[in-house]
């Protein structure tokens, strides 16, 4: 698929390097090299992906992406997507784990540490704009066409939605794919490798932790109260289900 990606990338020659392989796979680039200029260009042409470096002057990558997934950007309202669900893929010197945990507990979708492979990164790309674009990750494509309720908690995967008692959420594409499969089998238990599988694939490259800070991100949305949750629980030992609850103090719409 052809899309618009914008790389935020404040050394010149490995932005250059980045757009012309996502070039030679079709794709129209975007540069910005500082953060501000990188979030006047997602609010003025709504990019498919961004590919963000961390260490950048103005504002950084972890700013830029605290400010992206605050709002939605102006204008995309009316179409139903804002930056909330702009796929981000996040490029990062620092290689302590804790420092690659905290660009996801903000909000990017994956990671990839400098020095990297082009051909890692394209293929971080294909997989980011696939799950953006509503394609099914899973070998069982016809499981991705259907609503998946579990209690209150609805995931609409051709419409790429999520609702919570009637109430509409948004989700990081990560999120989503995360929730899409444990909504397609309510009360299975699901160890942290088999859901970092639905998420990255057979990278060997994330750690099982991303697992926990999206499944902790999620509760913030699904959960009434995210310390005590009641849909999205973990099982010791061994990993989280995914329970159908329906809050009795709300209705759906």
């Amino acid at each position: 698929m052809c899309a618009f990606v914008l790389v935020a990338e404040d050394d010149e020659k490995q932005a250059d390097l980045i757009r012309r392989y996502l070039e030679r796979e079709g794709h129209t680039v975007g540069v910005a090299h500082d953060g501000r200029t990188a979030l006047e260009r997602v609010r003025l042409h709504d990019p498919d992906l961004l590919i963000l470096d961390v260490m950048m002057p103005e504002i950084d990558g972890l700013g830029v992406t605290r400010v992206l997934r605050a709002a939605p950007a102006p204008g995309t309202e009316a179409a139903g997507r804002g930056t909330g669900t702009l796929p981000i893929l996040m490029l990062t010197a620092r290689s302590t784990e804790d420092d690659l945990l905290l660009g996801l507990d903000l909000g990017a979708d994956d990671y990839l540490t400098k020095p990297y492979s082009p051909r890692e990164l394209m293929a971080r790309v294909r997989t980011l704009l696939r799950r953006a674009s509503g394609a099914a990750h899973s070998p069982a494509p016809e499981a991705d066409a259907r609503v998946l309720r579990a209690g209150g908690l609805v995931v609409d995967a051709l419409r790429h939605e999520v609702t919570v008692d009637g109430q509409r959420v948004e989700c990081t594409p990560g999120e989503f794919e995360l929730l899409a499969a444990m909504a397609a089998e309510p009360e299975r238990v699901f160890t942290r490798p088999q859901l970092l599988d639905r998420i990255h694939g057979s990278s060997g490259y994330i750690s099982v932790r991303t697992v926990d800070v999206h499944v902790l991100n999620l509760r913030k949305k699904i959960e009434a109260n995210p310390r005590t949750p009641r849909r999205l629980v973990t099982v010791f030992g061994v990993g989280y289900k995914l329970v159908a609850y329906r809050d009795p103090a709300r209705r759906e719409a």
